[in-house]
Protein backbone atom coordinates (compact mmCIF):
# COMPACT_ATOMS: atom_id res chain seq x y z
CA UNK A 1 0.00 0.00 0.00
CA UNK A 2 1.13 3.32 -0.84
CA UNK A 3 1.98 5.71 1.44
CA UNK A 4 -0.47 8.05 -0.13
CA UNK A 5 -2.80 5.77 0.10
CA UNK A 6 -2.72 5.27 3.61
CA UNK A 7 -2.42 9.35 4.07
CA UNK A 8 -5.87 9.18 2.43
CA UNK A 9 -7.88 6.56 4.56
CA UNK A 10 -6.60 7.82 7.49
CA UNK A 11 -7.99 11.51 6.57
CA UNK A 12 -11.42 9.38 5.66
CA UNK A 13 -11.21 7.15 8.65
CA UNK A 14 -10.81 10.73 10.98
CA UNK A 15 -13.56 12.19 9.55
CA UNK A 16 -15.74 8.99 10.02
CA UNK A 17 -14.77 8.84 13.69
CA UNK A 18 -15.63 12.38 13.75
CA UNK A 19 -18.69 11.79 12.23
CA UNK A 20 -19.20 9.14 14.12
CA UNK A 21 -18.97 11.46 17.23
CA UNK A 22 -20.86 14.32 16.10
CA UNK A 23 -23.83 12.01 14.76
CA UNK A 24 -24.24 9.84 18.16
CA UNK A 25 -24.43 12.85 20.14
CA UNK A 26 -27.02 14.62 17.72
CA UNK A 27 -29.01 11.55 17.93
CA UNK A 28 -28.45 11.14 21.64
CA UNK A 29 -29.98 14.87 22.12
CA UNK A 30 -32.74 14.62 19.46
CA UNK A 31 -33.89 11.10 21.13
CA UNK A 32 -34.08 12.79 24.75
CA UNK A 33 -35.81 15.77 23.16
CA UNK A 34 -38.34 13.37 21.63
CA UNK A 35 -38.62 11.48 24.79
CA UNK A 36 -39.28 14.59 26.82
CA UNK A 37 -41.56 15.89 24.38
CA UNK A 38 -43.88 13.23 24.43
CA UNK A 39 -43.95 12.95 28.26
CA UNK A 40 -45.09 16.54 28.38
CA UNK A 41 -48.04 15.95 26.41
CA UNK A 42 -49.05 12.88 27.89
CA UNK A 43 -49.16 14.94 31.17
CA UNK A 44 -50.74 17.86 29.22
CA UNK A 45 -53.42 15.17 28.24
CA UNK A 46 -53.90 13.41 31.92
CA UNK A 47 -54.75 17.05 33.03
CA UNK A 48 -57.27 18.28 30.28
CA UNK A 49 -58.93 15.15 30.80
CA UNK A 50 -59.20 15.59 34.95
CA UNK A 51 -60.17 19.32 34.28
CA UNK A 52 -63.19 17.53 31.64
CA UNK A 53 -63.70 15.53 34.51
CA UNK A 54 -65.09 18.24 36.80
CA UNK A 55 -65.27 18.21 40.88
CA UNK A 56 -68.01 15.70 40.63
CA UNK A 57 -67.30 13.59 38.06
CA UNK A 58 -69.21 10.55 37.25
CA UNK A 59 -67.22 7.65 37.68
CA UNK A 60 -69.98 4.73 36.27
CA UNK A 61 -68.25 2.28 34.58
CA UNK A 62 -69.15 2.57 30.52
CA UNK A 63 -68.07 1.68 26.94
CA UNK A 64 -65.46 3.67 25.18
CA UNK A 65 -67.34 4.71 21.97
CA UNK A 66 -65.15 3.93 18.84
CA UNK A 67 -62.09 3.56 20.80
CA UNK A 68 -58.63 3.31 19.30
CA UNK A 69 -56.97 0.14 18.22
CA UNK A 70 -53.58 0.91 19.76
CA UNK A 71 -51.11 -1.68 17.88
CA UNK A 72 -52.01 0.87 14.52
CA UNK A 73 -52.72 4.26 16.60
CA UNK A 74 -50.38 6.23 17.55
CA UNK A 75 -52.76 9.15 18.87
CA UNK A 76 -52.59 9.34 22.28
CA UNK A 77 -55.06 7.60 24.82
CA UNK A 78 -57.33 8.09 27.85
CA UNK A 79 -57.89 5.69 30.60
CA UNK A 80 -60.08 6.66 33.74
CA UNK A 81 -59.91 4.85 37.20
CA UNK A 82 -61.95 4.97 40.38
CA UNK A 83 -59.89 5.08 43.53
CA UNK A 84 -59.35 1.26 43.39
CA UNK A 85 -58.02 0.97 40.00
CA UNK A 86 -61.22 -0.17 38.71
CA UNK A 87 -61.60 0.53 35.07
CA UNK A 88 -64.48 3.91 34.02
CA UNK A 89 -63.63 4.77 30.97
CA UNK A 90 -60.80 4.13 27.83
CA UNK A 91 -60.35 6.01 24.33
CA UNK A 92 -58.28 2.68 23.33
CA UNK A 93 -57.78 -1.39 22.95
CA UNK A 94 -55.03 -3.10 23.05
CA UNK A 95 -55.82 -6.65 21.44
CA UNK A 96 -59.68 -5.81 21.79
CA UNK A 97 -59.33 -4.92 25.22
CA UNK A 98 -58.44 -1.58 27.46
CA UNK A 99 -55.12 -1.68 28.03
CA UNK A 100 -54.21 -2.92 31.95
CA UNK A 101 -51.85 -1.13 34.17
CA UNK A 102 -49.40 -2.73 35.59
CA UNK A 103 -48.90 -2.56 39.84
CA UNK A 104 -45.84 -0.86 39.48
CA UNK A 105 -47.15 1.80 37.57
CA UNK A 106 -50.07 1.86 40.42
CA UNK A 107 -48.27 1.88 43.60
CA UNK A 108 -46.07 4.77 41.94
CA UNK A 109 -49.13 6.75 40.66
CA UNK A 110 -49.59 8.57 44.14
CA UNK A 111 -49.64 11.26 43.00
CA UNK A 112 -47.84 10.99 39.22
CA UNK A 113 -45.74 8.44 37.62
CA UNK A 114 -44.36 7.35 34.38
CA UNK A 115 -43.74 3.95 32.86
CA UNK A 116 -43.27 2.07 29.47
CA UNK A 117 -45.20 -1.42 29.06
CA UNK A 118 -46.20 -3.36 25.97
CA UNK A 119 -45.00 -0.93 23.86
CA UNK A 120 -46.79 2.01 25.54
CA UNK A 121 -45.29 4.94 27.23
CA UNK A 122 -47.94 5.78 30.34
CA UNK A 123 -48.08 7.97 32.45
CA UNK A 124 -50.38 8.34 36.00
CA UNK A 125 -51.97 11.16 37.36
CA UNK A 126 -54.09 10.96 40.64
CA UNK A 127 -57.21 13.07 41.20
CA UNK A 128 -59.87 13.07 44.35
CA UNK A 129 -61.98 10.17 42.72
CA UNK A 130 -59.30 8.46 41.13
CA UNK A 131 -56.61 8.24 39.01
CA UNK A 132 -56.25 9.10 35.26
CA UNK A 133 -54.05 7.46 32.68
CA UNK A 134 -52.35 8.99 29.46
CA UNK A 135 -50.53 6.78 27.34
CA UNK A 136 -49.03 6.92 23.32
CA UNK A 137 -47.67 4.30 21.65
CA UNK A 138 -43.77 4.12 21.82
CA UNK A 139 -43.48 3.86 18.00
CA UNK A 140 -43.99 7.58 18.17
CA UNK A 141 -40.16 9.02 19.10
CA UNK A 142 -39.14 6.14 17.20
CA UNK A 143 -41.07 6.97 14.17
CA UNK A 144 -39.46 10.80 14.46
CA UNK A 145 -35.86 9.51 15.04
CA UNK A 146 -35.82 7.55 11.86
CA UNK A 147 -35.40 10.58 10.25
CA UNK A 148 -32.95 11.65 12.06
CA UNK A 149 -31.19 8.19 11.50
CA UNK A 150 -31.51 8.17 7.79
CA UNK A 151 -30.56 12.00 7.13
CA UNK A 152 -27.50 11.04 9.13
CA UNK A 153 -26.48 7.68 7.03
CA UNK A 154 -27.50 9.41 4.08
CA UNK A 155 -25.32 12.69 4.38
CA UNK A 156 -22.28 10.55 5.79
CA UNK A 157 -21.45 8.63 3.10
CA UNK A 158 -20.70 11.41 0.29
CA UNK A 159 -19.66 13.06 3.16
CA UNK A 160 -17.00 9.81 4.09
CA UNK A 161 -16.02 10.00 0.31
CA UNK A 162 -15.35 13.57 -0.34
CA UNK A 163 -13.02 13.09 2.51
CA UNK A 164 -10.89 10.75 0.81
CA UNK A 165 -11.30 11.81 -2.31
CA UNK A 166 -10.18 15.25 -0.62
CA UNK A 167 -7.30 13.31 1.40
CA UNK A 168 -6.21 11.62 -1.30
CA UNK A 169 -5.80 15.11 -3.65
CA UNK A 170 -3.93 16.37 -0.39
CA UNK A 171 -1.50 13.44 0.23
CA UNK A 172 -0.50 13.76 -3.78
CA UNK A 173 0.33 17.25 -3.29
CA UNK A 174 2.15 16.63 -0.37
CA UNK A 175 3.83 14.14 -1.43
CA UNK A 176 4.71 15.40 -4.53
CA UNK A 177 8.27 17.05 -3.55
CA UNK A 178 9.20 13.83 -1.92
CA UNK A 179 8.84 12.05 -4.99
CA UNK A 180 10.77 14.72 -6.71
CA UNK A 181 13.05 14.16 -4.17
CA UNK A 182 13.23 10.53 -4.52
CA UNK A 183 13.76 10.69 -8.62
CA UNK A 184 16.60 13.15 -8.45
CA UNK A 185 18.23 10.64 -5.68
CA UNK A 186 18.16 7.91 -7.94
CA UNK A 187 18.77 9.53 -11.39
CA UNK A 188 21.95 10.93 -9.31
CA UNK A 189 22.76 7.21 -8.34
CA UNK A 190 22.55 6.33 -11.89
CA UNK A 191 24.18 8.75 -13.53
CA UNK A 192 26.86 9.42 -10.60
CA UNK A 193 26.14 13.06 -11.16
CA UNK A 194 27.21 14.49 -7.47
CA UNK A 195 27.49 17.69 -8.71
CA UNK A 196 23.64 17.90 -9.03
CA UNK A 197 21.25 19.79 -6.76
CA UNK A 198 17.85 19.86 -5.70
CA UNK A 199 16.02 23.05 -6.57
CA UNK A 200 15.80 25.47 -3.66
CA UNK A 201 12.50 26.34 -2.02
CA UNK A 202 10.83 29.40 -1.27
CA UNK A 203 9.19 27.49 2.00
CA UNK A 204 10.58 26.62 4.83
CA UNK A 205 8.68 23.53 5.48
CA UNK A 206 9.86 20.28 5.89
CA UNK A 207 10.53 19.16 2.35
CA UNK A 208 12.47 21.84 2.28
CA UNK A 209 14.01 21.12 5.09
CA UNK A 210 14.70 17.76 3.52
CA UNK A 211 16.10 18.90 0.50
CA UNK A 212 18.61 20.89 2.24
CA UNK A 213 19.96 18.30 3.89
CA UNK A 214 19.77 15.95 0.80
CA UNK A 215 22.15 19.11 -0.82
CA UNK A 216 24.49 18.95 2.27
CA UNK A 217 24.58 15.21 1.94
CA UNK A 218 25.57 15.59 -2.42
CA UNK A 219 28.24 18.45 -1.11
CA UNK A 220 29.80 16.08 1.32
CA UNK A 221 29.77 13.19 -0.80
CA UNK A 222 31.21 14.60 -3.83
CA UNK A 223 34.10 15.88 -1.57
CA UNK A 224 34.24 12.01 -0.67
CA UNK A 225 34.33 11.31 -4.01
CA UNK A 226 36.69 14.15 -5.60
CA UNK A 227 39.19 13.15 -2.68
CA UNK A 228 38.81 9.09 -3.25
CA UNK A 229 39.07 10.01 -7.05
CA UNK A 230 42.50 12.36 -6.40
CA UNK A 231 43.57 9.62 -3.52
CA UNK A 232 43.38 6.90 -6.45
CA UNK A 233 45.11 9.63 -9.01
CA UNK A 234 47.85 10.39 -6.62
CA UNK A 235 48.85 6.80 -5.68
CA UNK A 236 48.98 5.45 -8.48
CA UNK A 237 51.75 8.33 -9.79
CA UNK A 238 53.58 7.74 -6.80
CA UNK A 239 53.88 4.37 -7.22
CA UNK A 240 53.90 4.11 -10.68
CA UNK A 241 57.79 5.73 -10.07
CA UNK A 242 59.17 3.21 -8.00
CA UNK A 243 57.81 0.39 -10.02
CA UNK A 244 59.17 2.13 -13.46
CA UNK A 245 62.41 2.10 -11.81
CA UNK A 246 62.32 -1.89 -10.79
CA UNK A 247 60.89 -2.73 -13.98
CA UNK A 248 63.92 -0.75 -15.48
CA UNK A 249 66.34 -1.91 -13.25
CA UNK A 250 65.20 -5.38 -13.18
CA UNK A 251 65.22 -6.06 -17.04
CA UNK A 252 68.79 -4.46 -17.16
CA UNK A 253 69.78 -6.80 -14.73
CA UNK A 254 67.80 -9.42 -16.44
CA UNK A 255 68.23 -9.31 -20.04
CA UNK A 256 71.15 -7.01 -20.41
CA UNK A 257 74.54 -7.15 -22.03
CA UNK A 258 77.69 -7.86 -19.08
CA UNK A 259 77.74 -5.19 -16.71
CA UNK A 260 80.51 -3.65 -14.67
CA UNK A 261 80.02 -4.33 -11.05
CA UNK A 262 79.37 -1.25 -10.26
CA UNK A 263 76.47 -0.38 -12.74
CA UNK A 264 75.30 -3.89 -11.00
CA UNK A 265 75.55 -2.58 -8.06
CA UNK A 266 73.65 0.76 -9.12
CA UNK A 267 71.32 -0.94 -10.06
CA UNK A 268 70.61 -3.20 -7.26
CA UNK A 269 70.95 -0.04 -4.88
CA UNK A 270 68.53 1.79 -7.08
CA UNK A 271 65.69 -1.38 -6.93
CA UNK A 272 66.23 -1.72 -2.86
CA UNK A 273 65.67 2.18 -2.90
CA UNK A 274 62.74 1.68 -4.51
CA UNK A 275 61.51 -1.22 -2.92
CA UNK A 276 61.94 0.55 0.22
CA UNK A 277 60.34 3.73 -0.81
CA UNK A 278 57.20 1.93 -1.98
CA UNK A 279 56.90 0.05 1.20
CA UNK A 280 56.75 3.10 3.11
CA UNK A 281 53.87 4.55 0.66
CA UNK A 282 51.87 1.32 0.73
CA UNK A 283 52.60 0.95 4.41
CA UNK A 284 50.84 4.73 5.20
CA UNK A 285 48.25 4.34 2.65
CA UNK A 286 47.10 1.17 4.84
CA UNK A 287 47.02 3.22 8.02
CA UNK A 288 45.04 5.96 6.08
CA UNK A 289 42.58 3.24 4.97
CA UNK A 290 42.23 1.80 8.40
CA UNK A 291 42.00 5.63 9.82
CA UNK A 292 38.85 6.09 6.98
CA UNK A 293 37.31 2.59 8.48
CA UNK A 294 36.88 3.91 11.79
CA UNK A 295 39.75 2.78 13.46
CA UNK A 296 40.63 3.80 17.19
CA UNK A 297 43.45 4.00 19.16
CA UNK A 298 43.62 2.37 22.12
CA UNK A 299 44.88 5.17 25.01
CA UNK A 300 47.15 4.22 28.14
CA UNK A 301 48.79 6.60 30.85
CA UNK A 302 52.49 7.19 29.20
CA UNK A 303 55.29 9.25 29.64
CA UNK A 304 55.94 10.92 26.64
CA UNK A 305 59.31 12.18 27.32
CA UNK A 306 61.26 8.82 27.16
CA UNK A 307 59.84 8.26 24.08
CA UNK A 308 60.39 11.11 22.13
CA UNK A 309 63.80 11.21 23.52
CA UNK A 310 64.28 7.79 22.44
CA UNK A 311 62.90 8.55 18.71
CA UNK A 312 64.97 11.73 18.71
CA UNK A 313 68.45 9.33 19.59
CA UNK A 314 67.44 6.53 16.94
CA UNK A 315 66.70 9.74 13.76
CA UNK A 316 70.35 11.30 15.16
CA UNK A 317 71.91 7.56 13.82
CA UNK A 318 70.14 7.69 10.50
CA UNK A 319 70.48 11.32 9.77
CA UNK A 320 74.36 11.96 11.00
CA UNK A 321 74.33 14.83 8.51
CA UNK A 322 72.13 17.13 10.27
CA UNK A 323 72.50 18.55 13.41
CA UNK A 324 70.06 17.80 16.10
CA UNK A 325 68.99 18.89 19.43
CA UNK A 326 66.47 17.97 21.84
CA UNK A 327 65.05 19.34 24.86
CA UNK A 328 62.61 17.00 26.67
CA UNK A 329 60.89 17.67 29.82
CA UNK A 330 57.99 15.57 31.63
CA UNK A 331 54.95 15.16 30.38
CA UNK A 332 52.08 12.19 31.23
CA UNK A 333 49.57 11.69 28.49
CA UNK A 334 46.98 9.13 27.61
CA UNK A 335 48.36 7.99 24.23
CA UNK A 336 49.30 4.93 22.23
CA UNK A 337 53.23 4.37 22.17
CA UNK A 338 53.26 3.53 18.74
CA UNK A 339 51.52 5.61 17.50
CA UNK A 340 52.99 8.46 19.27
CA UNK A 341 56.23 6.80 17.71
CA UNK A 342 54.84 7.18 14.49
CA UNK A 343 53.80 10.53 15.11
CA UNK A 344 57.65 11.78 16.08
CA UNK A 345 59.27 9.94 13.17
CA UNK A 346 56.66 11.60 10.78
CA UNK A 347 57.70 14.67 11.99
CA UNK A 348 61.32 14.60 12.48
CA UNK A 349 61.20 12.60 8.58
CA UNK A 350 59.79 15.74 7.62
CA UNK A 351 62.17 18.07 8.97
CA UNK A 352 65.06 16.33 8.18
CA UNK A 353 63.97 16.35 4.40
CA UNK A 354 63.77 20.39 4.27
CA UNK A 355 66.24 21.26 7.04
CA UNK A 356 69.36 22.64 5.66
CA UNK A 357 71.63 21.48 8.64
CA UNK A 358 69.61 21.56 11.91
CA UNK A 359 66.60 20.34 13.05
CA UNK A 360 65.23 21.02 16.82
CA UNK A 361 62.87 19.33 19.04
CA UNK A 362 61.39 20.67 21.93
CA UNK A 363 58.98 19.13 24.79
CA UNK A 364 57.29 21.09 27.25
CA UNK A 365 54.14 22.39 29.15
CA UNK A 366 51.71 25.10 28.54
CA UNK A 367 48.89 24.94 31.29
CA UNK A 368 46.55 21.54 30.55
CA UNK A 369 49.11 20.90 27.52
CA UNK A 370 51.54 18.71 26.41
CA UNK A 371 53.19 20.89 23.66
CA UNK A 372 55.98 18.84 21.20
CA UNK A 373 57.84 21.35 18.70
CA UNK A 374 59.58 20.11 15.96
CA UNK A 375 61.59 22.84 13.79
CA UNK A 376 64.01 22.99 11.32
CA UNK A 377 66.03 26.14 9.33
CA UNK A 378 65.07 24.97 5.98
CA UNK A 379 62.81 27.17 3.88
CA UNK A 380 59.32 26.86 5.51
CA UNK A 381 56.25 27.05 4.71
CA UNK A 382 54.35 29.17 2.67
CA UNK A 383 51.26 31.01 4.74
CA UNK A 384 48.46 29.47 2.23
CA UNK A 385 49.74 25.71 2.33
CA UNK A 386 49.67 25.36 6.19
CA UNK A 387 46.67 24.03 6.35
CA UNK A 388 46.54 22.37 3.23
CA UNK A 389 50.45 20.12 3.81
CA UNK A 390 47.76 17.98 6.20
CA UNK A 391 46.09 16.87 3.30
CA UNK A 392 46.77 13.33 1.63
CA UNK A 393 49.56 13.67 -1.35
CA UNK A 394 49.52 17.29 -0.75
CA UNK A 395 52.75 18.97 -1.86
CA UNK A 396 53.87 22.60 -2.20
CA UNK A 397 55.74 23.65 -5.35
CA UNK A 398 59.35 23.63 -4.38
CA UNK A 399 58.51 20.16 -2.68
CA UNK A 400 58.16 18.54 -5.69
CA UNK A 401 61.27 17.49 -6.51
CA UNK A 402 62.23 15.51 -3.01
CA UNK A 403 61.42 12.05 -2.42
CA UNK A 404 58.07 11.63 -0.29
CA UNK A 405 54.29 10.90 -1.26
CA UNK A 406 52.63 13.59 1.03
CA UNK A 407 50.76 11.54 3.07
CA UNK A 408 52.99 11.90 6.40
CA UNK A 409 50.95 14.67 7.88
CA UNK A 410 48.08 13.18 7.07
CA UNK A 411 48.97 10.60 9.22
CA UNK A 412 50.22 12.46 11.93
CA UNK A 413 46.84 14.37 11.69
CA UNK A 414 45.31 11.34 12.37
CA UNK A 415 46.91 10.36 15.06
CA UNK A 416 46.49 14.18 17.14
CA UNK A 417 43.06 13.61 16.70
CA UNK A 418 43.34 10.15 18.18
CA UNK A 419 44.62 11.23 21.13
CA UNK A 420 42.17 14.38 21.27
CA UNK A 421 44.92 17.08 20.36
CA UNK A 422 45.76 19.36 17.86
CA UNK A 423 48.35 20.02 15.03
CA UNK A 424 49.52 23.19 13.28
CA UNK A 425 52.17 24.09 10.94
CA UNK A 426 53.67 27.55 11.47
CA UNK A 427 57.05 29.12 11.19
CA UNK A 428 60.00 28.27 13.12
CA UNK A 429 61.16 30.80 16.20
CA UNK A 430 64.38 30.79 14.13
CA UNK A 431 62.99 30.71 10.59
CA UNK A 432 62.31 27.62 8.50
CA UNK A 433 59.39 25.03 9.35
CA UNK A 434 57.67 24.35 12.67
CA UNK A 435 55.14 21.78 13.55
CA UNK A 436 53.18 22.03 16.90
CA UNK A 437 51.59 19.36 18.87
CA UNK A 438 49.51 19.79 21.59
CA UNK A 439 47.86 16.62 23.71
CA UNK A 440 45.51 16.87 26.57
CA UNK A 441 47.79 16.39 29.74
CA UNK A 442 46.89 13.90 32.78
CA UNK A 443 46.16 15.32 35.82
CA UNK A 444 48.72 14.13 38.68
CA UNK A 445 46.85 11.13 40.60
Amino acid sequence: MSLRLRLALFGAAVVALTLVLFGGLLYALLASGVTNDQDTALRARAGQAIAALGVAPDLTPRAPVAPADLRTSNEIFVEVFDQTWSLVYSTGVLNGAPPSIAPRLRSAATPAAFDTEDGLRLYALQFSSGFVVAGQSTRVPQSNLSGVRGFLIISGIPTLIAALAASWLVAGRALKPLKDVASTADQIGRERDFGRRLPKRGSRDEVALLSMSFNRMLEQLQDSFDSQRRFVADASHELRTPLTTIQGNAGLLARGPALADDVLRAAADDIAAETARMTRLVDRMLTLARADSGLRLELAEIELGPVIAEVCRQAGTVHPDRELRCAVGDATVAGDDDALRQLTWILLDNAFRHARSRVEVKLGTEGEWARLTVSDDGPGIAPEDRERVFERFFRADKARHEPGAGLGLSIARWIVEQHRGRILAGEAPGGGAGMYVDLPLLPPS
